[in-house]
């Protein structure tokens, strides 16, 4: 078993509810936060008295602002390939979890967090929520599987505008797109989770097992080759003179200057 470091898992009646908690870094993914996560749904996935779970990141800030970039900036080419796939194949975990799986969304979900949002089945935020897609403006795309389950959501349209613009959006828009279900007061957000959740799962176990396996079944006829194809276009920006002039300004706090082919 991993050793939790920034991952924590609390049990209230039947719902198991996971927090990302690494504040300093506003909850970004890093690897071990990635393999962490694994570790808690892998176990969760033996408890046969789960009936959902809700996943939040600590803190008012941000639920998960994105991947750690700094981290990033020291990966290799292959090593960012293979942190794309990684991220995909944990993500998909989440989304096939046997349970319900809510993301209740505090502060900036972006990028990498938006993507682990997207990899819940069902996603609530408080009003201060932000969301976006910021990977162009660092000279990259979404990675973890964000170009996929973004137009699956909210259509291709909407899912296009926010990839390409790399604009966040509010709560409120994000509940327009039909990106969240809901959106309630932050100091509210994880009582009314639960009230959410419990909407939910005070029906068949065994019935919505079913009704997300149909549901996703008929969303996923082309989502491996999908992902192979973003992991794949990721790859081919990794090492360019606009990713590292994007990931060097975001580290240096100042706006890129793309300068073209």
């Amino acid at each position: 078993m991993t050793e939790l470091e920034h991952v924590s898992v609390e049990k209230d009646d039947g719902t198991a509810i996971v927090a990302i908690d690494r504040q300093d870094r506003l909850n970004a993914l890093n690897y071990k936060v990635l393999q962490e996560l694994e570790a808690v749904f892998t176990g969760l996935a033996q408890d046969e008295n789960l009936r959902g779970v809700i996943l939040i990141g600590r803190g008012s800030k941000a639920f998960v602002a994105g991947a750690d970039i700094e981290e990033l900036a020291d990966l290799n080419k292959q090593s960012w390939r293979s942190q794309s796939a990684e991220g995909q194949r944990i993500f998909t975990l989440i989304e096939n979890f046997h349970t319900p799986v809510l993301a209740a969304v505090n502060g900036y979900a972006l990028g990498g967090g938006c993507e682990l949002a997207l990899a819940c089945h069902l996603r609530v935020a408080s009003s201060n929520a932000k969301f976006g897609f910021p990977e162009v403006g660092l000279g990259i795309i979404p990675g973890f599987g964000g170009t996929v389950r973004l137009s699956r959501v909210i259509g291709f349209g909407r899912a296009i505008e926010m990839v390409l613009t790399g604009d966040m959006i509010t709560a409120g828009r994000a509940e327009q797109f039909g990106l969240i279900s809901a959106v309630f007061e932050p100091d509210e957000l994880l009582s009314r989770s639960k009230d959410f959740l419990g909407s939910i799962t005070r029906h068949s176990p065994q019935a919505i097992q079913k009704a997300i396996q149909s549901l996703y079944f008929a969303q996923d006829s082309r989502a491996l080759e999908s992902f192979m194809m973003e992991n794949d276009l990721f790859g081919q920006l990794l090492g360019t003179e606009e990713m590292k002039e994007g990931v060097s300004a975001f580290l240096e706090k100042r706006k890129p200057v793309f300068k073209g082919v």
